[in-house]
């Protein structure tokens, strides 16, 4: 399982995005929750612990995988975003702890701004460590990597344990399924090189600043990860404004120069994986621009491949259309996800031509949805119902009757 998340500062506003890889079958639908006050001595079930809920907790959106109580990704109301990776380290992984899911989903319930939220991540690993499995039907485990953003600028978060580091951007960032924070870290965890010195990962004379890259990162352990690490990189160099639009190519990245190869041929790596060649594929999407000024941020949801599905603008804190949130481990038509992943599974069949068709058949609609969204962004809330029915008539109509779907 790989996952891919970018963040930008442009002139146009702060960009978050990511792409949630996951087993090409397990469904992961949304998960909208309201704010809420507890009283004293309220508690929270995770996935593996039960901890002490917050006195209050905002509004959030997130991608949930159907099992988990945790989100890959999301957003919150006060413009805080999250997505996590798998992070594989020289330190092993407790069998019991929080999931690097948990941990999204507690920072964005609990904080208002990225350092916040940093801080939320760090404390609860100090007090409760992180461990326990990843996935439904398997003992798979990992340390978590996390990209925190909102509209003043974002974090790096790269753990092992309890240990960590974080690094503040300073105009771009991503992140994938290795460790990409060397020496120049920001803020550390206490006892982090005592702790790397101790079991001979770092022996760099007295002084030198921890290398947390060389100590602890795992190059024996990465699921593609140079390779996706570097399309990131090279997108947010080469870019010439990282906006909505372009974030969206990226997350469908073999077709970012027009053409179609499709991703498990030969040629560069894809952030947009497919099932076949890989163990995993991408399950989730989500793109948000973070400017305050535009108002309560809008997230574009994808659900699996996003090369095969339009991305929804989906508001936060609403009650969310129930296909929206519906699926678990077998496919179901009440659950949107499984109706989307047909799409994907057609063009699998022959990827060659029907990826060119497929992407023609939602462009011109999710066009039509960015232009709405554009012009009032109020209508998100309003239209949601009516846009979900679309997409599932839009998916059901081209497997139908391709031609004329």
């Amino acid at each position: 399982m790989g996952c891919d998340v970018i963040a930008a500062r442009t002139d146009r506003g702060p960009i978050f995005a990511k792409n949630s890889d996951r087993p090409a079958d397990e469904c992961q639908p949304l998960c909208s929750a309201p704010p809420r006050t507890y009283g004293p001595g309220a508690t929270l079930r995770c996935q593996y612990l039960e901890i002490d809920q917050a006195p209050q907790t905002l509004a959030v959106l997130g991608s949930r995988p159907w099992w988990l109580w945790g989100f890959e990704h999301g957003v919150n109301e006060a413009g805080v975003a999250i997505g996590n990776t798998a992070l594989f380290t020289r330190d092993d992984v407790p069998g019991t702890g929080l999931l690097g899911m948990d941990l999204v989903r507690l920072a964005l319930e609990r904080a208002r701004d990225a350092a916040t939220a940093k801080d939320v991540i760090t404390s609860l690993l100090d007090e409760h460590g992180q461990g326990g499995s990843a996935a439904v039907d398997r003992d798979r485990r990992y340390h978590n990597s996390f990209l925190i953003s909102d509209a003043e600028g974002a974090w790096v978060l790269e753990t092992s344990r309890r240990h960590w580091v974080a690094k503040r951007m300073r105009r771009t960032a991503a992140i994938s399924n290795l460790a990409t924070i060397g020496d120049d870290w920001d803020e550390c965890s206490d006892g982090i090189e005592a702790y790397a010195r101790e079991r001979g990962w770092w022996n760099a004379p007295a002084g030198a600043k921890l290398d947390f890259r060389a100590a602890f990162d795992d190059p024996a352990v990465r699921p593609n990860a140079e390779g996706r690490y570097a399309q990131s990189c090279r997108y947010l160099d080469r870019a010439a404004v990282v906006d909505v639009a372009g974030a969206m190519r990226h997350l469908r990245d073999h077709i970012a120069t027009g053409s179609v190869p499709h991703p498990n041929g030969a040629g560069r790596p894809s952030v947009c994986i497919h099932p076949g060649a890989h163990p995993s594929a991408t399950a989730a999407s989500m793109v948000v621009e973070l400017d305050r000024r535009a108002g309560a941020p809008i997230p574009w949801c994808g659900m699996t491949s996003p090369c095969t599905t339009a991305l929804l603008p989906v508001p936060v804190g609403v009650v969310l259309p129930e296909p929206l949130t519906t699926g678990e481990g077998r496919p179901a038509a009440a659950s949107a996800w499984w109706r989307v992943k047909r799409v994907e599974q057609w063009v699998e069949v022959e990827p060659e031509t029907r990826s060119t068709f497929v992407r023609r058949h939602w462009a011109t609609w999710e066009a039509q949805l960015a232009e709405e969204t554009r012009a009032d962004r109020g209508t998100a809330s309003a239209r949601i119902g009516a846009r979900t029915g679309e997409l599932l008539e839009r998916a059901d109509a081209l497997l139908a009757d391709p031609v004329r779907g």
